[in-house]
């Protein structure tokens, strides 16, 4: 059977392949049961399901489709690539494009060729954490690492056990030892209940005197490992004086420094990468996601000073994964050619601002945030006390509520924070305005009619 005569049954619905998703996968499956349909077709922004439906995907991939679904400079790639005669699959064995590919996107890391190398990993974004934890525990010779209340950095044993979340975590015994969590400084609900500036404040000072202090009673660690915006934790950003005092402090004690741009990098923040907000450089920055043009890929940058690997200390079949070697190529010129990283400033400015708005006429939206396509809106209880800092307590029922409201108003967006209750929106880099506009319409609608049928 070719793939072209795989084609929705005659008069097929999507409860239709949704029951039979559910009688032949795990249980485990998670997207179908908030985003109940089965696709046709997509393109750019939009997504068809098997019953002619069109939805407005502001989930993207979970951030992976930078250019959106089946992009023509994607495609044209693939076609090149299969016509060109290169074998599909080389381990890490070179070739002319994967040759390109490692020049363009060493470009794009601070100081080029020159300060960074590449290491192939397998394909997911929990792949390149566990390489990255790997390297810096034999760069250093030490065994722990400090992680971040609210981070996400996969759902492998070791990447895991690093990632904030406790909903995985619960159900499995013995992950990776010597994980010492910190908090993340958060806008709007600071975990030091000082919030503001203040809370910031002693946030940056608390990571310096616990790495510093003698009686901290937690041993130096091989790395720190952080998101410069929090992706899964609920578009959380990082403070630009606390990025820069962690840096600060890691280079001072030898301290391998990880930034997980898996899900923020790319041009998503409005920069290639989320810490150039900062002007920091990481010692091992970790891509997935968007690096391979929507194919599976993962890559690490490495600071030469911190390349300890022996040849052969870290390998995997799939990590000369040619197609997505070309289609990365080509989303990378695309991102240049059209300065996908200022739409994405402008487009994020943009909803922002309307959904600051739509805050003013729906006080249970308690809190917009985010940079550039990679905004989050916290969804709470207006009706109940705020907290001393002026929070209100979060609202998940309402969140899940908004979550299928949006789905009925064919508009495709993911929850994540603390209990599921922040509205995330991850649109394709390429929206143009009238699909900005269009999305916060549909929003709006469902805000609407999620209140009704919750609060009534």
């Amino acid at each position: 059977m070719s793939v072209t005569s795989v084609n929705p049954a005659a008069n097929a619905t999507n409860e239709y392949y949704l029951t039979r998703q559910s009688q032949m996968e795990s249980n485990v499956r998670s997207y179908p049961r908030k985003l109940p349909l089965a696709i046709a077709k997509a393109q750019g922004c939009w997504v068809t399901d098997v019953e002619g439906t069109e939805y407005l995907d502001c989930l993207a991939g979970a951030g992976t489709l930078a250019l959106g679904h089946n992009h023509p400079a994607v495609i044209q790639s693939i076609q090149d690539t299969l016509a060109s005669g290169l074998p599909l699959h080389t381990l890490d064995l070179t070739t002319p494009l994967k040759d390109a590919f490692t020049e363009a996107l060493l470009a794009y890391l601070p100081g080029g060729k020159e300060e960074y190398c590449l290491q192939f990993c397998g394909p997911s974004g929990a792949d390149g954490t566990e390489a990255a934890i790997k390297l810096a525990k034999t760069y250093t010779g030490r065994s722990t690492v400090i992680s971040f209340s609210g981070g996400y950095h996969g759902m492998t044993h070791g990447a895991l056990a690093m990632t904030g979340n406790l909903s995985a975590k619960n159900a499995v015994n013995g992950l990776m030892p010597g994980v010492q969590f910190m908090p993340y400084p958060h806008e709007y609900r600071c975990p030091l209940g000082l919030g503001g500036e203040a809370g910031v404040d002693a946030l940056t000072y608390f990571f310096e005197n616990f790495i510093e202090d003698v009686e901290s009673g937690v041993t130096k660690p091989a790395a720190v490992i952080l998101e410069a915006i929090q992706g899964e934790g609920g578009v959380v950003t990082a403070p630009v004086k606390w990025l820069q005092k962690i840096r600060e402090v890691t280079e001072k004690h030898n301290i391998v420094l990880i930034l997980d741009e898996v899900q923020a990098g790319f041009a998503r923040s409005g920069k290639m990468f989320a810490f150039e907000h900062a002007g920091i450089e990481p010692d091992v920055v970790v891509m997935s996601k968007a690096v391979g043009g929507s194919l599976p890929l993962a890559v690490l940058g490495i600071k030469r000073k911190f390349d300890a690997w022996q040849p052969a200390g870290h390998t995997g079949t799939f990590r000369g994964n040619q197609l997505a070697m070309g289609t990365g190529l080509a989303s990378l010129q695309v991102i240049k050619e059209q300065n996908l990283a200022q739409n994405a400033q402008e487009r994020g400015d943009f909803l922002q601002a309307e959904l600051k708005k739509l805050a003013q006429e729906f006080p249970c939206i308690g809190n917009v945030r985010g940079r550039g396509l990679m905004i989050g809106v916290e969804i709470v209880d207006e009706r109940k006390p705020a907290d001393h800092m002026g929070s209100l307590p979060a609202d998940a029922q309402l969140a899940a509520a908004i979550q299928t409201a949006c789905f009925n108003n064919k508009l495709l967006l993911e929850k994540g924070g603390r209990n599921g209750t922040v509205i995330r929106l991850l649109c394709p880099l390429i929206i143009n305005q009238e699909e900005c506009v269009e999305a916060v319409a549909r929003f709006k609608k469902a805000v609407a009619e999620a209140l009704k049928a919750v609060r009534g």
